[in-house]
């Protein structure tokens, strides 16, 4: 009986000193554990240090954002991905069944193609940058991505990551546009467009509005990506993953 009331008391001690002791007291706490509950009998949950945590959640952002570059950088990525594509400007969506009507269907359907492709050719420079923020994480970030919501690590990079995705994806925006005539094919639309009678079709940052919607499309994917880890043992690829998120 006293055996058991002094290890209940020892885990309950540790617990609260686990949230309240600075690093350097780290290791009296370990050693507390370790004659409380010999390596035989520690219960599972108990193995799981703040560093394996943080370990744990990075791995998970890196393996996520690995996966979203891969599905979001390939051809079709963004096109064929109805949650994600890239569809005309509000200014041209409106009158986007006239254009089809007089006979500019084809160059309509051209320009939301050649949009998503250069999306697609973006995505990859994301990935270097979602790797910087993974390796920034702190324990309280990790504890606070654990324990949030199925998309808090994904939440974690859009706040972390969007103002540099933006500048990083900007150039490589610009000149998949021009590559496969992005601008071209806008400036012939509107022009056609805007000599219809009632369509009045505003100019617009045509660079920002690829790109924003390149970042929307990545961070939805690696929104999925993440919910996978979290629910699906099988997403769990690697020993860490399951230890961290099995518990």
């Amino acid at each position: 009986m006293k055996t058991t009331i002094r290890l209940e008391t020892t885990i309950i001690v540790a617990c609260v000193l686990g949230l309240a002791v600075a690093s350097p007291a780290r290791a009296q706490l370990d050693k507390l554990l370790k004659e409380a509950f010999p390596p035989t009998e520690r219960p599972a949950s108990i193995g799981l240090t703040d560093a394996k945590i943080v370990a744990g959640l990075r791995e998970a952002l890196q393996i996520g954002t690995q996966n979203a570059v891969k599905l979001t950088g390939r051809r079709d990525g963004y096109l064929a991905n109805q949650a994600i594509k890239i569809l005309m400007p509000d200014e041209l969506r409106r009158a986007e069944r006239t254009l089809h009507a007089v006979g500019f269907g084809e160059q309509a359907d051209e320009f939301v193609v050649s949009m998503n492709r250069a999306a697609e050719r973006a995505a990859p420079a994301a990935l270097s940058i979602f790797f910087d923020a993974a390796s920034a994480m702190t324990f309280d970030d990790a504890r606070r991505i654990l324990h949030g919501g199925d998309t808090a690590a994904s939440e974690y990079f859009k706040t972390r990551t969007t103002d540099k995705l933006a500048v990083a994806f900007h150039p490589t925006v610009k000149q998949a546009m021009n590559e496969v005539g992005v601008t071209r094919q806008y400036k012939t639309l509107a022009d056609f467009a805007q000599s219809l009678p009632f369509v009045n079709v505003d100019a617009i940052d045509l660079d920002s509005y690829v790109g924003g919607k390149a970042l929307d499309g990545l961070f939805h994917v690696l929104g999925e990506e993440e919910r996978k880890i979290r629910a699906d043992p099988a997403a769990r690829v690697t020993v860490l993953l399951r230890e961290v998120f099995g518990k």
